[in-house]
């Protein structure tokens, strides 16, 4: 367990640096906008496609695997959206926190730690969960706000959903890497080192952009984010857990990496979704911070008894 927590202490360390620069005001929010953008848009898309161009599409699409995460992710999101919707939270509201519930900050945190900590075969599996996290719950979440807002889900939609999801650089990074492998051709190799170079930007910028854009975040309705924080950090897990290991009989090896992909702390691009639609976005700001800060607990304890497998 020792091992385990200096393992990941970098990383944490990492996110610490840039919340303290972030908080003196040494490194204003305008520098990490920026410094996010060029993780989003440049070094975490290089690292994808690295990845995925060594992988086929079968490689990817583990339908066992799969099937295992969505079905606990689903209960955790009709868990979060019935005790909401006990309090009498609107849906657009409960369905935020029901994001917040199920989408871990794979891309930035997830992406270049569990690879580090669990392996370079953790890659395909690490992928598939952040696939089915920007494909999916982005979708099912935008037909959510679409009818909590009076809109029609017509025919449309589904065209603007898979618009939605094509913009996304990580989402174009993936396919183009899987493109590329199944042509059977090597990567040249002044590509191939350009984007080793860009790619290894990004554990560091990510974790630094982390660190930095949670410090002007502050804690209010402390008893939501709590409850938000425990569903994501030991609910969400712990129903992957079952699932792929009672349930769906996955291989203990794969069944790890999506449980500590289930207990990465709730992504900041959830803040951004729930600034841009108004729903709670100060609890979800809340609960990405308070989430992040007990992640440095629990995610080395979900690490160190994945790894027991």
């Amino acid at each position: 367990m020792v091992e385990i927590f200096l393992k990941t202490l970098p990383f944490f360390a990492l996110i610490g640096l840039g919340f303290g620069a972030g908080r003196t005001g040494f490194f204003p929010a305008q520098a990490t906008a920026y410094l996010t953008k060029f993780v989003f848009y440049f070094a975490l898309p290089a690292m994808l496609f690295g990845f995925a161009a060594n992988l086929s599409f079968a490689d990817l699409l583990d339908m066992q695997a799969a099937g295992a995460y969505l079905l606990a992710c689903g209960g955790v999101y009709a868990l979060v959206m019935l005790v909401a919707f006990a309090r009498g939270v609107r849906l657009d509201t409960a369905a935020m926190e029901a994001h917040c519930a199920v989408i871990g900050n794979t891309g930035f945190l997830g992406v270049p730690m569990l690879v580090v900590l669990l392996g370079d075969a953790s890659v395909k599996t690490v992928l598939l969960v952040l696939t089915i996290d920007l494909i999916i719950f982005s979708s099912l979440f935008a037909v959510l706000i679409t009818l909590a807002r009076g809109g029609r889900v017509d025919r449309g939609l589904p065209l603007r959903l898979l618009g939605a999801v094509l913009r996304n650089p990580m989402v174009v990074a993936m396919v183009l890497g899987l493109a590329w492998s199944a042509t059977g051709w090597q990567v040249p190799l002044p590509a191939n080192d350009f984007l080793t170079l860009l790619g290894a930007a990004a554990t560091p910028c990510a974790l630094f952009a982390i660190g930095a854009s949670l410090a002007d975040k502050k804690i209010e309705r402390l008893q939501i984010v709590s409850w938000l924080s425990f569903a994501k950090l030991v609910v969400h897990p712990a129903a992957v857990a079952v699932a792929a290991l009672g349930l769906f009989a996955v291989d203990r090896y794969v069944a790890g990496v999506l449980i500590a992909a289930a207990a990465l702390p709730v992504a900041g691009n959830v803040f951004i979704l729930a600034q841009q639609y108004q729903a709670g976005p100060a609890r979800v700001s809340a609960t990405i911070l308070v989430s992040t800060l007990l992640s440095i607990i629990t995610v080395p304890v979900v690490i160190a008894w994945v790894t027991s497998f």
